[in-house]
């Protein structure tokens, strides 16, 4: 009988030279799950390639998940654009299969949530989609609840699971 140690993951904010590894994480996740461009996902974002860029602007935030200098995986927060000011939105939370199961998500999560308090945000959004089963009962266990509408302009039009947690 083999024994299944877990891997030595390490959490860290995002740094330029993350941004072509958090990439294609992202995009590897998303073919895993047909997660396509056309359907607005998040492999359709422009900034997809610059992702260090776009969270060192005020009131942004990533960290990527390392397994021995390899980046596996990475989540972050950002202001949810078009909407109430108070209100910030959990993204890009994606994970290698490495990676998964092993709390890394949830820890992530509740790292994004204390930043966006400490930057004034009251509430959380996120959009997913209901393929993504785990995520979304991460999400339900950590407090997010389920809301009918979308909020903001996120353009993510196949994301039909919407989530709202007051932080």
């Amino acid at each position: 009988m083999s024994v299944v140690t877990p891997l030595q993951l390490t959490m860290r904010p995002l740094t330029a030279r993350d941004n072509p590894a958090i990439a294609r994480v992202i995009r590897a996740v998303s073919a895993e799950y047909g997660l396509t461009a056309d359907k607005g996902y998040t492999v359709a974002d422009p900034n997809l390639d610059t992702l260090y860029e776009v969270y060192s602007q005020p009131g942004h935030a990533y960290w990527v998940v390392e397994h021995e200098g390899d980046v596996v995986g990475g989540g972050g927060i950002a202001p949810l654009q078009c909407s109430e000011p108070d209100i910030c939105e959990l993204q890009k939370m994606y994970f290698l299969p490495q990676a998964r199961g092993q709390g890394l998500a949830k820890k992530l999560a509740l790292q994004a949530m204390a930043f966006a308090r400490e930057q004034g945000f009251r509430r959380c959004y996120l959009e997913t989609t209901a393929s993504l089963t785990q995520a979304i009962a991460l999400y339900e266990r950590l407090g997010f609840e389920h809301i009918d509408e979308p909020l903001g302009c996120t353009g993510h039009v196949d994301c039909e699971v919407r989530m709202l947690k007051s932080l």
